[in-house]
C-alpha cells in the first residue's frame, strides 16, 4: 500500500482531483485522477469497471448525483493508503484524449475580444460590436473529430486565401496561423431533441472544464467566412488539456460576470450570472506573451449551454462547447495573436525575434489555474501543440 505525498504548492492537491485517461507501457487506456505528481488508477482504487474504459463518457453519463458521490469517495480514499498497483508517477504515464467528443460548438463570449476584432476589421464603424452581440452568445458549429489532446502536433492547414492585393484567390498553406486561448466545457449528461437546458440547471449537465486552443488560420478564415461563418480556417485542429477539472471543484472560483446590459431575454436571464476566476498563461516558444483572464468573459457558461439547446437541438454526453478567445482589457491579456499583434502591425518579442503569426516549428503552451479552498490553486495541466509543415494535396497532371 502507498500513501501519496502532495508537494507544497501543487496545483493538483486534494481539492482538485481532476479526471483523465492514461496508459502505461502500452497498456489499454483507463480513467485516473491526479494527486500531486501521482496518477491514480480509479478502476483499481474504487473497484468499479466504469473506470476501466478508454474514455470518461460512461462515467459522465451516470449523471450529476453519481459525480457528487464519486468525488466525495475519492476525497476520502486518496488521503489514506492506496493499493500499489493503482499508483503511477505522472512522468511515467501517457495521457490520452479524456473523452469521446460527441459534438462541438465554439462561442465568442469575450466582449474585449469581439470589440478588438471589430476595431481591426471595421475601423470606420462607431460601434465595434455587431448588433446581436449583447443579446445572445454568438457561436459556430465546429468539427468534433479534429479535437486532439495536448502534445499532438498541428499540421499547418492549406486552403484558399485572398490578400487585399491579390487579383484572385490562391491556394496554399496558411501564412497567418494563430491561436485562441479558451476554456472548454464538457457536457456530462445530454438532453433529448425538442428539449433544452434552463440556465439554472446547467450545473447538472456540465461535468467539467478543460483548457482549449482553437487554432485558427486567419487568412483562410477571412476569405471564406462571409456569409456562413468559419469553416476550413477553424476545422483543422483544436487542442484540449488532458485533465478535466470537475465543475464541482471550481465552486470557489465562481465570480459574477461583467454587468450584462441590456438585460438578456428570459431564457438567458440569471439572477446572478457566474463566470470563473481562471488565470491563463500563453507561452510562445517558452516565452510568456499573454495572461488572459477568464473572469472578464461577458457570457456565462450556463447561458452558452442554454442558448446552444434553446432551439430544441439535442445535446449528448461528451459534447464540448468552448468559450471563444479569452481577452482582457490590457494588451498583455489578449488571447489571440491577431489581437496581440494588432493584425500583424505590432510584432511581439519572442526570444529576441519580432513575431506576428506562427511559423513551422513554433510551440504554444497554454496553462491555467483557479482559486481553491483556503488559498490553494487548482491546475488544469496544459494545452500544448507544435506547428508542423503543411502537407500539400496531390495535384493532377496531364
Amino acid at each position: 500500500m502507498t500513501t501519496v505525498t502532495v508537494p507544497a504548492g501543487s496545483l493538483f492537491g486534494p481539492d482538485n482531483l481532476p479526471y483523465g485517461v492514461f496508459s502505461v507501457d502500452g497498456s489499454p487506456p483507463r480513467v485516473a485522477t491526479r494527486l500531486g505528481d501521482t496518477v491514480i488508477d480509479l478502476a483499481v482504487l474504487l473497484g468499479d469497471e466504469v473506470f476501466a474504459r478508454p474514455t470518461l463518457n460512461a462515467f459522465m453519463a451516470e449523471g450529476y448525483d453519481r459525480w457528487v458521490a464519486v468525488r466525495a469517495e475519492l476525497a476520502e480514499r486518496v488521503t489514506g493508503e492506496i493499493p500499489d498497483e493503482a499508483v503511477h508517477p505522472a512522468g511515467d504515464v501517457t495521457l490520452h484524449l479524456p473523452i469521446e467528443v460527441a459534438d462541438y460548438v465554439d462561442f465568442y463570449a469575450s466582449e474585449h475580444h469581439a470589440a478588438n476584432l471589430g476595431r481591426l476589421f471595421r475601423p470606420d464603424n462607431p460601434d465595434p460590436l455587431m448588433p446581436n452581440w449583447k443579446h445572445l452568445p454568438v457561436g459556430y458549429h465546429g468539427r468534433a473529430s479534429s479535437i486532439v489532446v495536448s502534445g499532438t502536433d498541428i499540421i499547418r492547414p492549406c486552403g484558399q486565401r485572398k490578400g487585399k492585393d491579390d487579383p484572385a484567390p490562391v491556394f496554399g498553406p496558411s501564412v497567418r496561423l494563430d491561436i485562441e486561448a479558451e476554456l472548454g466545457f464538457v457536457v456530462g449528461t445530454g438532453t433529448a431533441m425538442g428539449t433544452s437546458v434552463p440556465v439554472e440547471e446547467a450545473d447538472r449537465h456540465i461535468f467539467g472544464v478543460v483548457l482549449f486552443n482553437d487554432w485558427s488560420a486567419r487568412d483562410i478564415q477571412a476569405w471564406e467566412y462571409v456569409p456562413l461563418g468559419p469553416n476550413l480556417g477553424k476545422s483543422f485542429a483544436s487542442t484540449i488539456s488532458p485533465w478535466v477539472v470537475p465543475l464541482l471543484a471550481l465552486q470557489p472560483a465562481r465570480v459574477p460576470t461583467p454587468t450584462q446590459e441590456p438585460r438578456p431575454l428570459p431564457y438567458l436571464a440569471m439572477e446572478q450570472p457566474w463566470g470563473l476566476d481562471v488565470d491563463l498563461s500563453v507561452r510562445w516558444n517558452g516565452v510568456e506573451v499573454s495572461r488572459p483572464p477568464y473572469r472578464e468573459m461577458y457570457w456565462s457558461p450556463a447561458q452558452m449551454l442554454a442558448h446552444l439547446t434553446v432551439n430544441g437541438a439535442p445535446s449528448r454526453t461528451g459534447d464540448v462547447f468552448a468559450s471563444g478567445t479569452i481577452s482582457g482589457p490590457a494588451k498583455d491579456t489578449r488571447g489571440a495573436f491577431i489581437e496581440l499583434t494588432w493584425g500583424g502591425a505590432e510584432p511581439v518579442d519572442v526570444g529576441g525575434e519580432q513575431r506576428t503569426f506562427l511559423e513551422d516549428g513554433d510551440e504554444v503552451v497554454i496553462t491555467g489555474s483557479a482559486p481553491g479552498p483556503g488559498g490553494a490553486r487548482l491546475g488544469f495541466g496544459e494545452a500544448a501543440g507544435r506547428i508542423r509543415p503543411a502537407v500539400l494535396p496531390a495535384t493532377r497532371t496531364g
